[in-house]
């Protein structure tokens, strides 16, 4: 690709303009480097400095340099002179800043030549003139004679959001390596290059917009096909229509729209918390309106809105921070949404876009979050999860500027079914258990802040419920957050056996867990802090089967040092003294990005650098943490067992043994988490002294289907029957002599509890207040009822087929 240097006075200016710009690009990005500001990051530009990110940046097709004003311009010049390479090709362009810089990244991504990236960036601003009513377009593609052979076609744009930054970036990647010329136009503007994103984004093409696609030149057809499939897919950012019935059938009753009859399931959501209840839907109160993106303010105004925008978000900062007082995974979930708030970073964007364009505070900070939440969707499924988090942080500040209450769970004064989209953590941790009898949404999934939340807090929870929010509030709801059952108006008959107040606290575990004929079953928590220790004591747990401890490096720019790792360790292991702890080593990558961990993005991070994979690019990471773990444990007398999160092959699982035994570590284990491991796994089982199953990427993994996919949740049912048998094939390789937990959310269901221990499984970990339930439904089985359901539900065709025929056996 073409290299590109971005050459400013200020670091700062040049690190956001490049930041905006890669998170427009789909796939492998150009290389860009930064000559900003002088020796120590001072005010300034450098010849000798750019001259170096030219040599940096070139990968033999050529250099574009974008400079921004004065001095810039003559270093760049000096910079060309002093290249050690003469044969080097560079371009200096006079290009707008932080468009050029948005152009030619996009250009060179798409695998421009050198001239076309360059005339791409120069190009850039005439987009925004041509919007502002002040220039035409100067290009080519405003000439209204077609060349012969040209095609065209009109389509409507679906996408709520239009041809914003991420549907343009799309458009021009589409077309990289195409010999065609493009030109789009709406009824109200001129053509144009459909190889200029700025461009594209000048066109103001919003949902319900018809545009003309005019295409020439030997691959003009592949071109049309492509950005017409784009349109039509709605750039990605389409979401299922619960009400397409409506446009195909009349109706006679709300609950038609979900395509359901009055005490008819709804097909396809999944149960992520357990516990079956049923009351009166109320659903999320969200009346927010989007800030006017017309409104400008005087110059003379701007700098106090700037202050009044810092205020605001320090202000729910605060308020997020305290919401993080509560004890393990729930505070620390606020923390780190609090993180967001004072994100100096978004707060500097946002401020920019008040002082350089005079836009309102709140709709600064509205512009500011839909960009980010723009390009974390690009990242994957996973990550999308998060979205809520930060539209939930906006949502706050926004409602802070105007002066109302941020919308939030109503309290109607008795028990009720919440209804959302989905629940940013804020709101979910805010719940009150003695009301909220179920949670119910539309989006999430099994790994999300909701269903998180509502583990810890045992509230009943379904995700991936299509649709749900139309429900009018009042109507009778049940749910059974185990299975995903949904049922609208449910007869007197499916109300028997579903809880209408909540509960009261789940006991602890009040004896070692163990079926009714004595066969033992260690039951254990899954932590990620001290905290999170002190909750799984309460509850009863026997020890740990999990400790998170990728938690303690969570937004840091630097790794935690290793006094400071045996420091956290200790508070984990001194709590739990004398008790078995499985702490598993660093799980992190590019599906989990952390700060330190200068990783490229993935087009799939489940499918990339993750977990031990990690460490082959920072070994030293794995040692220290090796270390420190040792270190801890022997301070605190602690029982260790330790193990490495995604394992494929049983070198990579030798490799980690050698490792940990080196650090003097007894018990070493590896996860099991995907199916080249359970194929393997009597060999894995050579190297290592046991192992634990993550049910949640192995039935990823199993099924290729996403875990955080809403659409997909019924492939990642933990009762698949597949799923089943390539857990029996682990604990089968291990032929009860070495140990098989299992740690995903599987473990924490009652009744798949007995299948697991059925299978050979010999420990169970899970949230700590599940513990309770689980011990009490293994201690009313034999060991030969629990090998009977594994039998059965092995060799049932679905997961609802295999939950009824264990309910058959353990009724």
């Amino acid at each position: 690709m073409v290299g590109i240097v971005v050459v400013s006075h200020s670091p700062d200016l040049a690190r956001a303009a490049v930041s905006l710009a890669l998170q427009m690009v789909h796939g492998p990005a150009p290389r860009v480097e930064l000559a900003a500001g002088t020796e120590g990051e001072q005010f300034g530009t450098d010849a000798a400095r750019v001259a170096d990110a030219i040599v940096a940046a070139d990968n033999s097709a050529g250099v574009v340099v974008i400079m921004d004003l004065g001095s810039a311009v003559l270093s760049a010049e000096m910079a060309v002179e002093l290249l050690p390479d003469p044969s080097i090709q560079t371009r200096l362009v006079s290009a707008a800043f932080v468009e050029g810089i948005f152009a030619a990244v996009i250009a060179a991504a798409g695998g421009a030549s050198l001239d076309a990236v360059a005339r791409d960036a120069e190009d850039a601003l005439s987009a925004k003139a041509t919007q502002l009513g002040q220039t035409p377009i100067s290009t080519d593609a405003d000439s209204s004679t077609l060349a012969a052979g040209t095609i065209s076609t009109e389509e409507m744009i679906i996408n709520p959001a239009g041809i914003h930054a991420r549907p343009a970036a799309l458009i021009v990647g589409a077309l990289a390596l195409l010999d065609a010329q493009v030109r789009i136009a709406t009824a109200t503007s001129h053509q144009v290059s459909a190889r200029s994103p700025t461009a594209l984004m000048s066109l103001g093409a919003r949902m319900g917009d018809t545009i003309r696609i005019q295409a020439d030149g030997a691959d003009r057809a592949a071109a049309l096909d492509r950005i017409v499939t784009l349109v039509r897919n709605g750039f990605g950012e389409m979401r299922a229509d619960p009400l397409d019935q409506l446009r195909a059938e009349p109706i006679e009753a709300p609950f038609d729209q979900l395509r359901a009859q009055r005490g008819a399931a709804r097909p396809h959501p999944i149960g992520v918390s357990p516990g079956r209840v049923v009351g009166p839907a109320l659903r999320m109160i969200d009346q927010l309106t989007e800030p006017d993106p017309s409104i400008r303010l005087p110059e003379a105004d701007r700098s106090a809105a700037v202050e009044r925008l810092a205020d605001a978000a320090a202000r729910v900062a605060t308020q997020l921070r305290d919401r993080s007082t509560a004890a393990g995974t729930v505070g620390e979930l606020m923390e780190a949404i609090a993180l967001i708030a004072s994100d100096p970073d978004l707060i500097a964007d946002a401020g920019a876009r008040v002082r350089d364009q005079g836009l309102t505070p709140e709709r600064a900070v509205w512009e500011t979050i839909e960009l980010v939440a723009d390009s974390i969707r690009t990242a994957g499924a996973r990550q999308a999860l998060r979205v809520p988090d930060l539209y939930d942080v906006r949502n706050r500040i926004v409602s802070s500027l105007i002066g109302r209450a941020k919308p939030g769970v109503p309290d109607p004064g008795h028990p009720f079914v919440l209804l959302a989209v989905d629940l940013a953590p804020a709101d979910a941790a805010g719940l009150d258990t003695a009301r909220c009898l179920g949670i119910v949404t539309e989006e999430g999934g099994p790994t999300s802040h909701t269903a998180i939340i509502a583990r810890t807090l045992g509230i009943p929870a379904v995700v991936g419920a299509a649709g749900v929010t139309i429900i009018p509030d009042g109507t009778l709801l049940l749910l059974d957050g185990s299975t995903g059952e949904l049922i609208i108006a449910p007869t007197l008959d499916q109300q028997a056996n579903a809880a209408t107040a909540p509960p009261p606290p789940r006991e602890a575990l009040a004896r070692p867990g163990s079926t009714s004929d004595g066969h033992r079953i260690a039951l254990l928590a899954n932590i990620g802090s001290s905290s999170d220790a002190a909750i799984a004591l309460q509850c009863g747990a026997e020890g740990v089967g999990l400790f998170r401890t990728e938690l303690c490096f969570l937004d840091r720019t630097e790794p935690p040092s290793l006094a400071e790792q045996v420091r956290i360790y200790r508070e984990v292991f001194a709590k739990l003294s004398g008790r078995r702890i499985v702490t598993r080593t660093l799980d992190a990558g590019t599906d989990k990005p952390l700060p330190f961990l200068t990783q490229t993005a993935e087009a799939n991070p489940a499918l990339g650098i993750r977990g031990f994979r990690t460490v082959a690019s920072y070994p030293q990471l794995l040692s220290d943490q090796l270390t420190a773990i040792k270190e801890a444990a022997d301070a605190e007398s602690a029982e260790i067992w330790v193990m490495a999160p995604m394992i494929s092959t049983s070198t990579e699982t030798r490799s980690f043994a050698r490792a940990a035994r080196g650090a003097g570590l007894p018990m070493i284990g590896v996860m099991i988490e995907t199916p080249a491991a359970a194929l393997q796994a009597s060999l894995i089982l050579t190297e290592v002294d046991f192992v634990s199953i993550g049910t949640n990427d192995l039935a990823q993994y199993v099924f290729a289907a996403d875990r955080g996919s809403a659409a997909l949740a019924e492939l990642n049912d933990p009762w698949q029957p597949a799923l089943l048998h390539m857990i029996e094939m682990v604990t089968t390789a291990a032929a009860g002599s070495k140990p098989v937990g299992v740690c995903g959310e599987a473990a924490a269901d009652p009744l798949l509890a007995i299948v697991l221990v059925g299978l050979g499984v010999s420990s169970l970990s899970m949230a700590p207040s599940e513990l309770g339930e689980v011990g009490r439904s293994l201690a009313r089985v034999s060991l030969e009822d629990c090998r009977r359901a594994a039998r059965v539900a092995c060799a049932a065709d679905s997961p609802a087929a295999a939950r009824k025929a264990v309910r058959e056996i353990v009724r």
